[in-house]
């Protein structure tokens, strides 16, 4: 074991802890390198080249894993997977490791994608069970959220695992409804397990965990950033057999979403709405774009029937802009600056997971579209930008 780390890195599961923390989820090099070498010989390698660098091995030589290493030798410092295990077990939880004989197989479809582990609260037994994505807008309307509990209500009866994003809105609706019913309900979090996001349904979501299950892929601490939410609605998508879309405006992150469910080879299905409501426009999108017209929880359970023996269609995928004009590592360089507060460079290199070099690059872009400020040695929000 390197002297650097206060941990066994032979361990699997404390390596694959700590590579939660060392990489931002879907960091494609990431998922190479561990797919290439497993996890504990991937961090003995990136602890060796944060003394003097070499090329892993194994894998083609390239300027492209120096420049990952950057985004993760900066996190070394203070990796303590142990820590975040026991805050985990405090709340009652369990980190699962694809080795585990109840690691979800759907995840498997995700390749390079698939996490390196799941941080869970609850009962990893909800995770086996046929299911349904439920996903739609945050600010849904008398229509949506009515929709949402009649479709879902019925399935959960059936017997269908229902998985949702906690949010606001759809979200809300579908675990609220799944609860009522005694049905299995499964939240995806793009934070930390240590506190609840959003804070105004953490009562919800606890009851999610006591009764289903709750789940992420980042370890306790980490913050629900923009980027981790596109990012853990692949999760939503590969648990899922069908995912559903009840409501959604022309850029709602639901058709994130469906994207990654049509990329898998889900089954996409959205719920038509009226034709002057713009929270229906991203359903009727998707309609158009190739999803299933579904209006009730029969004709739902029609598309999970045919793809035990003869699969489901497959529309095509979606395609979700990026946010706000930004290319991902300026959303994200964005996303990692306080509120209100400044930030140093070397903070947010550690925050965001990206190289100095990219973050450096990503607050010039930022500077000149004035996005930040610099004051001194600490960037900042612009004011206008600071909501």
């Amino acid at each position: 074991m390197p002297d650097d780390l206060p941990f066994d890195i032979a361990d699997d599961r404390l390596a694959r802890a700590a590579w939660s923390r060392l990489a931002e989820p879907r960091d494609a090099e990431a998922g190479a390198l561990l797919q290439a070498l497993g996890a504990g010989p991937a961090l003995d390698w990136l602890v060796r080249a944060a003394r003097t660098w070499v090329d892993p091995p194994v894998l083609a030589a390239g300027a492209r894993w120096h420049t990952a290493a950057q985004r993760w030798i900066p996190r070394l410092a203070t990796l303590d997977p142990v820590r975040e295990l026991q805050v985990l077990t405090r709340r009652g939880g369990r980190l699962i490791i694809p080795s585990d004989p109840d690691w979800p197989d759907a995840l498997a479809d995700l390749g390079t994608d698939t996490p390196p582990c799941l941080w869970l609260l609850g009962d990893v037994d909800v995770l086996a069970p046929v299911a349904v994505a439920v996903v739609g807008s945050r600010a849904c309307s008398p229509y949506g959220a009515e929709t949402t509990g009649a479709i879902t209500s019925e399935l959960a009866a059936e017997g269908v695992a229902i998985v949702s994003g906690g949010a606001f809105g759809v979200d809300a609706a579908a675990h609220r409804t799944t609860l009522a019913g005694d049905g299995m309900p499964v939240a995806v979090m793009a934070g930390g397990l240590d506190r609840y996001y959003p804070t105004g349904n953490a009562a919800l979501l606890a009851e999610v965990a006591r009764c289903g299950a709750v789940l992420s892929e980042v370890p306790p601490g980490s913050s629900p950033m923009r980027h981790r939410f596109l990012s853990r609605n692949r999760l939503i998508a590969a648990l899922a057999e069908v995912v559903l879309v009840v409501e959604a405006s022309w850029r709602s992150g639901a058709l994130n979403t469906a994207g990654h469910a049509a990329d898998l080879g889900r089954t996409v299905a959205a719920v038509p709405g009226p034709v002057t409501s713009s929270t229906s426009a991203g359903c009727h999108r998707l309609i158009r774009e190739g999803a299933v017209c579904v209006t009730d929880a029969a004709e739902v359970l029609e598309l999970l029937r045919p793809m035990d023996a003869a699969g489901g269609p497959a529309p095509p995928p979606v395609a979700a802009g990026l946010l706000d004009g930004l290319d991902p590592a300026q959303a994200i360089v964005l996303d990692a600056l306080p509120a209100r507060a400044g930030a140093e460079l070397a903070s947010l290199v550690r925050s965001s997971g990206l190289a100095e070099g990219e973050v450096r690059s990503a607050l010039g872009f930022l500077e000149l579209a004035g996005r930040v400020e610099r004051d001194g040695v600490r960037w900042r929000r612009a004011r206008r930008s600071a909501a």
